[in-house]
């Protein structure tokens, strides 16, 4: 079974920094791609950035400029980090991993972690 925990979350001033973090854990063998999405309430859920396992990014347009995500694809770690937060960046973010490889060679199309609050408020 693999399992995404994500952490870093927090109440934050307009304008502030978090750095969230998630860590996959199991038998895995290869994450092609980590990300982060966000829900807030009342809305769907949306992508916020992704990384494949060769370094290649894409952002929303919402946040390119003032997020940064990075991995290190040897630990199954993926990291978000949010510069100038605006209260619109309130809500639950969510860590996403894509076609993830057991060592046993069986395939999860995708897994998602139980995510953390992000909260954006003065």
């Amino acid at each position: 079974q693999v399992q995404l925990v994500e952490s870093g979350g927090g109440l934050v001033q307009p304008g502030g920094s978090l750095r969230l973090s998630c860590a996959a854990s199991g038998n895995i063998f290869t994450i092609y791609v980590m990300g982060w999405y966000r829900q807030a309430p009342g809305k769907q859920r949306e992508l916020v950035a992704t990384i494949t396992s060769g370094g290649t990014t894409k952002y929303s347009d919402s946040v390119r400029g003032r997020f940064t995500i990075s991995r290190d694809v040897a630990a199954n770690r993926v990291w978000l980090q949010m510069n100038g937060l605006k209260p619109e960046d309130t809500a639950q973010y969510y860590c996403n991993a894509d076609n993830v490889r057991e060592i046993s060679g069986y395939r999860h199309l995708e897994v998602w972690g139980q995510g953390t609050l992000v909260t954006v408020s003065s």
